[in-house]
């Protein structure tokens, strides 16, 4: 990131376009999943992490509010994408096109799946930013146990919902369990890894120029 290049208005743009792009993608590769050790987690949790990276980022150098605003515009580009690929999937193909039950198995999904993917999102993320920036307040200089402390309220009240409201009923209650731990721990233990790289995205932000 050249200093000379960007402010912290152009940064913003920049973080919000990120943050929106993950979650979106996100919700495509959640459709997957894969096996780790036995456990099955779906493979949206190779990006989804970056969101809540970025929201730290956010949240940290910009503000709960700021932070909130990207947030929610994530929320409505998702609703909006689900309602596109809806319309899309209902559109008459022409005989030719052969991939029309792919396409619909892929970027459709029952109503359950959407209201918890939706509702772990808004709620886990927002729950990430004001734990950062409330912590904060009170341990300014702490930043590393800040992100990761965010990070693990976060994700796990994420991890919480949507696996709860969408598989609730469906397996038993120690695989969900299972599950929820799993999901959880592997995003915190992937900011961990990544956090070398938060560090030094939030200090050259805070170096640089308002406008």
């Amino acid at each position: 990131m050249n200093q000379n290049q960007y402010n912290k208005t152009e940064v913003y743009a920049l973080l919000t376009g990120i943050a929106t792009a993950s979650l979106i993608i996100s919700n495509i590769l959640a459709f997957k999943t894969f096996t780790m050790l036995d456990i099955v987690l779906p493979t949206a949790v190779i990006i989804f992490p970056v969101i809540y990276i970025v929201n730290d980022v956010l949240a940290e150098t910009y503000g709960f509010q700021k932070a909130r605003q990207v947030i929610l515009l994530g929320f409505i580009m998702n609703f909006l994408a689900v309602i596109l690929y809806n319309i899309a999937i209902i559109l008459p193909a022409p005989v030719f096109f052969e991939g029309a039950e792919a396409f619909q198995m892929v970027l459709s999904n029952s109503l359950r799946v959407l209201v918890a993917s939706f509702s772990a999102y808004l709620i886990g993320s927002l729950v990430n930013a004001y734990v950062m920036v409330y912590l904060k307040k009170k341990f300014d200089k702490y930043l590393f146990a800040r992100c990761i402390l965010s990070t693990i309220c976060g994700e796990g009240l994420d991890a919480i919902i949507f696996i709860t409201i969408a598989f609730i009923g469906t397996m038993p209650i120690g695989v969900l369990l299972t599950m929820i731990i799993a999901q959880a721990a592997f995003k915190t233990v992937y900011e961990i890894i990544v956090y070398p790289l938060t560090k030094m995205i939030i200090s050259k932000i805070r170096s640089l120029p308002e406008n």
